[in-house]
């Protein structure tokens, strides 16, 4: 009889992160190139064999859940901005944190104190030769990602006008969808890592790609998964009433 109450647990378990997941994509509506995160479960049969004893999973395996990135393209809005660029194709921007490499599609980009290319929250974009250091604040970024400094006074591209100063490095994984969160829009490495070669490298400088959350699609799933999580405790309250109902008729016939 207890099977019937882990099971509906579960179930219950599986609701709650479905709820975080649609709370994190509508607080990131707005978010540039942020991915959709979509909470992957286990099947209800999984569930059934697990508490039964019928598969290796145990229980608490079988409860637990994955968040995968949805990878399907967001659109592209232009900002005039110079130092923000899109991703119009596949891969990441490589960054670099106190905790190692990290991957981004959040192109907002600055320069910080220094003179290096970083992120909104000052993390250092790496090239394919290293950090990315700029002499003014007018640089050009073209479709592959090689920058070069038309008003450059010291640099290579005072020597030499038009020739870059640097290129960012783009990254694609095999698997970009099971790629683990890392939080403030980033993942971390994962399996198949190469680098972008640069005719399939697609940047747009002066743009943003939005995130690819439907706020109408969040709220359909948000009262989808409500209504059923107020279905799995109508059931644990019914099943809980027939126990006891079941236990008072026992004792009476004691």
């Amino acid at each position: 009889m207890q099977e019937i109450f882990a099971i509906t647990l579960a179930s219950m378990h599986q609701d709650m992160a479905r709820l975080d997941g649609v709370a994190l994509n509508l607080a990131n509506v707005s978010t540039p190139g942020y991915k959709r995160g979509i909470v992957s479960t286990q099947p209800f049969a999984t569930l059934v064999d697990a508490v039964d004893g019928r598969a290796e999973a145990s229980a608490t395996e079988a409860t637990g859940v994955q968040v995968l990135n949805d990878m399907r393209p967001g659109t592209v809005k232009l900002t005039g901005e110079v130092l923000d660029v899109a991703l119009a194709g596949d891969g990441f921007f490589e960054v670099t944190t106190p905790s190692g490499p990290a991957y981004t599609r959040q192109g907002n980009f600055r320069k910080d104190a220094l003179g290096r290319l970083v992120t909104a929250q000052g993390y250092p974009v790496m090239g394919k030769n290293g950090e990315i250091f700029l002499t003014t604040q007018t640089p050009v970024i073209d479709a592959m990602g090689n920058i070069t400094e038309p008003n450059a006074t010291t640099g290579p591209s005072a020597v030499n006008p038009g020739t870059p100063v640097a290129q960012i490095k783009v990254i694609k994984f095999d698997s970009p969808k099971t790629l683990q969160r890392l939080g403030e829009g980033m993942v971390s490495a994962g399996a198949g890592m190469t680098v972008v070669d640069d005719t399939n490298v697609q940047i747009r400088q002066g743009a943003l790609e939005n995130g690819n959350v439907s706020s109408m699609q969040e709220m359909m799933q948000l009262i989808q998964t409500m209504r059923h999580f107020e279905s799995m405790q109508k059931m644990t309250q019914g099943y809980d009433d027939m126990l006891g109902t079941a236990i008072r008729k026992l004792g009476d016939l004691s």
